[in-house]
């Protein structure tokens, strides 16, 4: 009978024992699970912190380019057209004084249709800045095409461009930011490259349209992240980011800048 108890006790006590070991292990799991649950949040809040981060710097880097973009066309309206419309207009009122000699009037009418004619021109450009008609009119490619030659009719620089795809007319909502970022790197390359060949190829990769763009400028040092978030870096990235594309960019002291964006 003693030993019956005793081998009662034991397997008592091994239950007892098993148990609480299955209740500390769960305990010990749930705390584990919790901590581990607690840790994935807060890496994904942020993960969200840095995205509205970046999605402001966006936002910010559009709205500085906007506000650019409007005091040059305020200059440009205030300097250039207004100032040849008022003279357009004095020249109209002396048109009223009485005795005008016959050479006098010529010579106010030949001044008012001149100015005119430049006033006209200056509206065509600022217009053609706001939104090139060829690109409008006839699409991405045709938009390249007279940009570079823009570029190219200053002499200062040459402007290769290769296209081997057909850009779709249905994604002319994606054309304009592409227009933009190349008007931008070429720009950049210009004024602060110092380049005199840029190369532009547009490829097709699987689904993605790819721009391999290059020049032999100055570059810069691409492992320094200042050098990567100026305010025109930002505006290309913004546009990229819209275009839901992805944007590499390669450049070293004295040998040029290479820059691929898929989207």
């Amino acid at each position: 009978m003693k030993l019956n108890r005793a081998y009662e006790t034991e397997i008592v006590a091994a239950i007892l024992y098993t148990s609480l070991f299955f209740v500390i292990l769960s305990i010990g799991l749930i705390v584990f699970f919790y901590y581990s649950r607690k840790r994935i949040i807060k890496n994904e809040l942020e993960k969200k912190d840095l995205e509205l981060h970046f999605q402001q710097q966006q936002l910010y880097a559009v709205l500085v380019t906007q506000e650019e973009e409007r005091k040059r066309i305020a200059q440009d309206l205030h300097d250039d057209i207004s100032a040849k419309l008022n003279i357009v207009s004095l020249n109209s009122h002396l048109l009223n004084r009485p005795n005008l000699t016959i050479s006098e009037t010529e010579e106010i009418t030949a001044n008012i249709v001149n100015l005119t004619s430049k006033a006209l021109e200056s509206t065509r450009r600022i217009a053609h800045d706001l939104l090139p008609p060829v690109l409008d009119k006839f699409g991405l490619h045709a938009g390249i095409e007279e940009l570079c030659a823009d570029f190219n009719s200053s002499k200062s620089v040459k402007v290769v461009y290769e296209n081997n795809i057909t850009f779709d007319p249905a994604d002319k909502s994606k054309h304009l930011h592409v227009f933009r970022v190349l008007q931008e790197l070429l720009n950049n390359s210009l004024r602060h490259g110092l380049a005199t060949q840029i190369n532009i190829a547009f490829s097709q990769e699987e689904t993605l349209t790819v721009c391999n763009y290059n020049d032999n400028g100055c570059g810069f040092d691409a492992s320094d992240a200042q050098n990567q978030h100026g305010l025109g870096m930002k505006n290309i990235s913004s546009r990229i980011s819209f275009l839901n594309g992805v944007i590499n960019i390669h450049s070293e002291q004295n040998k040029g800048v290479q820059i691929i964006f898929k989207y």
